[in-house]
């Protein structure tokens, strides 16, 4: 009796509900020189772009539920270059999202700048998970 009631007075403390949020994980978050697979993430990571290729940021998440938010963005130092969300109408067990550009902006992406993939996913309205990689160059 004494170890239901404890248990209860957790759950309304919100001290047993984190467990939901521990099962969303990611997977694999980061930059590739073009766009990648699931199957291509699962054997490693792609090689980074240069300042001559395209810039692709991605993310695979697991464990989402419907009506989370997704949302990737390739940044620069200074700012956001190219975001892509999706709010998820059905629960997924793995889920790939990509933003970036597939060509290469005229004269090459800025060797000055450093670039990092940028993830948010959002559930009940509330932030979920926020992550980010360590900014690279282009070289």
């Amino acid at each position: 009796m004494l170890t239901r009631a404890l248990f209860f007075v957790l759950l309304i403390c919100g001290v047993v509900s984190p467990a939901v949020a521990e099962d969303t994980k990611v997977l694999a978050l980061g930059l590739a020189d073009h766009e990648v697979t699931q199957a291509e993430l699962d054997k490693g990571a792609p090689p980074v772009p240069r300042f001559n290729s395209p810039a692709i940021a991605y993310v695979s998440a697991a464990n989402l539920k419907t009506g989370d938010s997704v949302e990737i963005t390739l940044s620069n130092t200074d700012e956001a270059l190219l975001t892509n969300s999706e709010t998820l109408a059905e629960d997924r067990a793995i889920y790939l999202l990509q933003a970036g550009k597939r060509g290469v902006p005229a004269g090459g992406w800025p060797s000055e700048w450093r670039y990092f993939a940028k993830l948010k996913i959002i559930r009940d309205g509330k932030p979920l998970i926020e992550q980010a990689t360590t900014p690279i160059p282009f070289e």
